[in-house]
């Protein structure tokens, strides 16, 4: 015997109705992601259980871009069938449009942040701690990057200012040089003054030494001596050039 068409109708029995949600929801998940693979199809599938628990399947884990895809399609068809774009269907639309945006990313962000993960299935988590982990890898990557273009701007900054200093000693040792030649200078030009003002001494014999016992005693010599010679007479009667004569 086959299997009996199953009557579509509400599940009275609580426990046969659970086992069947999660039977069924299983299977549509399943065929979700086959028709995804085999067709190459965009599909999302949002479910909800009674007691308000959500599951969903969406291709390569996008479901807000989907929404969006479909929002976006969705509001260009209205538009074109509504006559007068800025009535109150449109307005509505909008608003719908906005907060349903508003819910999603609230709870991406409250996924993201750790909290409201008990509706996550396993496949879910498996893709949140991915994300997680391609984000840490773009925020590291920028971060390196930035700390990377700071090095290299205080090496620049490093290499500008020991230019800066090394300009600034070779203008001070030249600088040294030019004063010390500027002293040098004057102290020859001093010299060459000084020596045109001085007065110039011939050399001379050595003076010689005076002793004045010595001198003193050889004038006594001399003139106790010439007391002692014998002078020749002399008549003071006689002619000048006579006495000459007996002085020869």
């Amino acid at each position: 015997m086959g299997r009996g068409r199953v009557q579509l109708k509400r599940i009275e029995n609580k426990i046969n109705r659970q086992v069947t949600f999660s039977k069924r929801r299983n299977g549509l998940l399943k065929k979700a992601h086959e028709i995804s693979v085999l067709c190459d199809a965009e599909v999302a599938v949002i479910v909800f259980s009674t007691k308000g628990k959500l599951f969903e399947y969406a291709t390569n884990s996008s479901m807000e871009r989907i929404i969006e895809r479909y929002e976006r399609y969705s509001y260009a068809e209205r538009e074109l069938l509504a006559a007068d774009p800025e009535s109150q269907g449109s307005w509505s639309l909008e608003h719908t449009k906005l907060k349903a945006k508003i819910e999603i990313l609230q709870r991406n962000q409250r996924h993201y942040v750790g909290e409201d993960l008990q509706s996550l299935s396993l496949k879910e988590l498996q893709n949140l701690e991915q994300q997680l982990d391609t984000a840490l890898k773009h925020i590291r990557a920028r971060k390196n990057q930035l700390v990377y273009e700071s090095i290299s701007e205080l090496q620049k900054k490093e290499k500008a200012l020991q230019e800066q200093n090394n300009m600034l000693t070779k203008k001070l040792k030249e600088k040294e040089k030019e004063k010390e030649k500027a002293l040098a200078q004057q102290s020859h030009w001093e010299q060459q003054n000084q020596g045109r003002n001085s007065p110039t001494f011939l050399p001379s014999q050595p003076l010689p030494s005076l002793n004045m016992n010595e001198t003193y005693q050889e004038r006594s010599t001399a003139c106790e001596d010439e007391e002692a010679r014998p002078h020749p007479r002399t008549n003071t009667q006689m002619p000048p050039w006579m006495l000459r004569h007996l002085n020869k």
